[in-house]
């Protein structure tokens, strides 16, 4: 894939002209545009534009002073097709990336053709009589902080394997875009304040409405054993608010599993991209 650089060099990315579809990729928390790398593999057809999200991979960070709201991506994603030329194109997104779109797809649907969302429909609700709290413990926890430092570019890797499901392959190439060597050792680049806890998250009532305001065709995938960002009564009625649910894939692997599993899902993201909309 090629190296491109959007919006004045404030987004950059990688692309792949393997056909005319246009597919803007979008990854998830703290991932970047290699996360697609093993799946591209297998989409031939497809003009496929993966982007690091601000302050991702090779991104620029946000200017000082401001935080990473959710609702910000969306027009991040909006002004990167107007970058493109692309009045109207497909979003393939994962996790972060797939809720992103959700958001594009409801606020803007006259750009969206159709949407392939791996672990990603729909962002991350809270309770409504949870928001003051949420608030507390985003300004008790907003606190710039020291960037840490790994002796080795292994212990690097290892640190960004805790907590999560990523597989040791998978982490490598997320680090060929993410780590940063600098004077001791090696330090993952994404801009901290993305670690800062939300201060808003939509009410489940709120992302429904988006969801149902959706009018492109979707293709869900999701890990066939639930990762627990999600329960499945939610994700069974977030399915439900769509109105062109295309088809639903289940697939092992974890929430990387497009990453673990790109030959099991890429017929499938393939034959949806290549559907008349």
């Amino acid at each position: 894939m090629e190296t491109v650089e959007l919006l004045d060099g404030r987004v950059a990315g990688l692309r792949q002209r393997a056909g005319e579809i246009p597919v803007l990729a979008l990854h998830g928390w703290l991932d970047n545009a290699n996360s697609f790398l093993p799946l591209a593999e297998h989409l031939e057809g497809l003009d496929l534009v993966a982007i690091d999200f601000p302050g991702h991979g090779r991104s620029a960070p946000r200017p000082e002073g401001a935080r990473y709201h959710f609702d910000d991506y969306a027009f991040d994603v909006l002004a990167v097709l107007d970058a493109l030329g692309w009045e109207r194109a497909n979003l393939l997104g994962h996790s972060l990336g797939g809720a992103v779109s959700t958001l594009v797809a409801a606020a803007a649907p006259q750009r969206v053709r159709s949407m392939a969302l791996i672990e990603g429909l729909g962002p991350l609700s809270a309770p409504a009589d949870r928001t003051a709290e949420g608030w507390r413990k985003a300004v008790a926890r907003s606190k710039p902080r020291e960037r840490r430092v790994h002796a080795r570019r292994e212990d690097a890797i290892a640190a960004r394997r805790q907590g999560s499901d990523l597989t040791e392959a998978s982490t490598r190439l997320l680090a060929e875009r993410g780590l940063v060597e600098v004077e001791g050792g090696w330090q993952w680049g994404h801009d901290l304040r993305l670690t800062w806890p939300t201060a808003h998250r939509y009410t489940e009532p709120q992302v429904i409405d988006l969801i149902a305001g959706i009018e492109c065709p979707v293709l869900n995938i999701h890990s066939e054993a639930g990762t627990g960002l999600m329960d499945s009564r939610m994700f069974g009625l977030r399915l439900a608010a769509l109105r062109h649910r295309r088809e639903t894939v289940s697939c092992p692997g974890g929430h990387h599993l497009h990453m673990v599993h790109p030959d099991r899902i890429a017929p499938s993201i393939l034959e949806h991209f290549n559907e008349p909309a």
